[in-house]
């Protein structure tokens, strides 16, 4: 199983690229975690907000596989102890299918990439600046696999 991370958003700061390639690395050969950057819908004084996440819903769309099982990070989601994620990232293996989470722009995600999404996970009900997202959801995954292995790192 592979899990890829749709993100949109601009560049990442260098502290943000070197903490999430540090639990990129962490994560087993056989689970890697790829982070997939996407553009911001554009975005200005005579644009509309809903253009722009209909731009975004494209690009996401356009980069989900078909066989794909999709989460998508969204507040009105689901919220998930350590425990629970680990229980999660379990049955996902079990289902042998690759799983795509989604990060959404500054307006949240397109209601056609929701609706693609088998479930909504609620990351936190603070509202969490994108580069610490990133970091937060990377080391959550590095926590979850190592909870399924009985590895210390949790405790």
């Amino acid at each position: 199983m592979k899990i890829r991370i749709l993100a949109i958003g601009p560049k990442m700061p260098a502290w943000v690229d070197t903490a999430v390639a540090e639990y990129q690395k962490r994560m087993p050969r056989e689970l890697p975690v790829d982070f997939v950057p996407l553009a911001l819908g554009q975005r200005g004084r005579n644009a509309s907000t809903d253009k722009a996440i209909a731009q975004e819903g494209d690009a996401m769309l356009a980069a989900i596989k078909p066989e794909d099982q999709v989460v998508a990070l969204d507040l009105s989601g689901k919220a998930w102890s350590t425990e629970q994620l680990a229980e999660q990232l379990t049955q996902w293996r079990l289902e042998a299918r690759d799983l795509t989470l989604l990060i959404g722009g500054p307006d949240g995600l397109d209601p056609r990439c929701l609706a693609r999404s088998a479930q909504r996970w609620c990351l936190s009900n603070l509202t969490l600046p994108h580069p610490l997202v990133r970091v937060l959801l990377a080391e959550q995954l590095y926590r979850a696999w190592t909870v399924t292995q009985n590895h210390p790192y949790h405790k």
